[in-house]
């Protein structure tokens, strides 16, 4: 473990209750000319997004994603350099497993965090564009001030696209029929009710083993995340909905699901339950909201709140024969 720094340090964030932990200092090089380029450094030859490869990187990410500094739902990022002087900052995604391609959740933090340290100067009234390069493209984290204070953040998405509908899974719960988008990621949503399942908290142990299977199932769609959703009532601007998302190795989202929101808004609009201009409001498991638009030419955005909830200096004792820590 020689190769973690002995001190690091982070500010954290929670976006409608899921965390991000943001690292911009005490970073070893990441070769690459582009965010894309960085991602693959990290992962590694012959790596994957849930099994990186080992290097200085990856050792500072399960140091921050483990327990004793982390925890199984921990999920972060590291900033690096933008692709070019369009964008203020890239950043690399990260979780307990490994390195994701999208993160709308993450992306809301990042801008309410550039605009709290000054990296970006924004108005004490009014909104200020934050452009992030990430793997899967540049998005945009739109900033909402009122009084001198960060009221929401609007994440703009990269142009998604609706991949496959209606594909038989089967399952220890039955034959589901699973509904494939690429939002920056490639999400499966699948309705909770074909499981025999609600989202809620006691139905939680079920939910991510169906969607560890529902995963594994697809082993050709390098499928991030499966959402497990269900219907509420319609709100007067559009439809509502609760969702689960699983993703890596069977972490949940405690938010709404940024990029998964966006692979929501997708389907429905291929559904025709919201046109283009219309809303959907998406609730987590824990009842945080989001409020997402869907746009045209696959185009979605998606709206919520972000806090920063401390900053750290993590400290690596030499000595220490737990290392990295580890997961239960």
């Amino acid at each position: 473990m020689s190769t973690i720094p002995y001190t690091v340090r982070t500010t954290d964030y929670h976006t409608a209750g899921e965390p991000f932990r943001i690292v911009h200092t005490d970073l070893p090089p990441v070769p690459g000319d582009t965010v894309a380029e960085r991602r693959a450094t990290a992962l590694g030859p012959g790596g994957t997004g849930t099994d990186p490869r080992p290097g200085p990187l990856d050792d500072l990410r399960r140091l921050l994603s483990r327990e004793p500094r982390g925890h199984a739902g921990m999920y972060g990022g590291f900033v690096v350099p933008p692709d070019d002087d369009g964008a203020h900052f890239g950043v690399l995604f990260w979780h307990k497993d490994g390195y994701s391609t999208a993160c709308g959740h993450g992306t809301m933090a990042l801008g309410a965090w550039a605009v709290d340290t000054g990296r970006v100067p924004a108005p004490d009234d009014g909104t200020v564009p934050v452009r992030v390069d990430v793997p899967s493209g540049r998005v945009t984290a739109t900033v909402h001030r009122a009084g001198g204070r960060t009221t929401a953040v609007t994440f703009r998405n990269v142009p998604g696209r609706v991949l496959a509908r209606e594909v038989p899974v089967t399952t220890t719960f039955g034959t589901v029929h699973a509904d494939l988008a690429d939002s920056g990621a490639l999400y499966v949503s699948v309705a909770a009710r074909e499981l025999g399942l609600g989202v809620s908290v006691p139905a939680l142990p079920d939910l991510v083993r169906a969607g560890r299977e529902i995963r594994a199932a697809l082993p050709g769609h390098d499928v991030y995340g499966v959402i497990l959703h269900e219907d509420l009532p319609d709100t007067p601007e559009g439809p509502a909905q609760r969702n689960v998302t699983v993703f890596a190795d069977g972490q949940i989202d405690r938010s709404p699901c940024g990029s998964g929101t966006s692979a929501r808004l997708l389907l429905l609009g291929d559904d025709g339950r919201i046109a283009p201009g219309g809303t959907l409001h998406h609730e987590s498991v824990v009842g945080t909201a989001f409020t997402g638009r869907l746009l045209a030419h696959g185009i979605t955005e998606v709206t919520g709140t972000t806090h920063r909830t401390g900053e750290h200096t993590f400290l690596l004792d030499p000595d220490d024969t737990l290392g990295a820590g580890f997961l239960l």
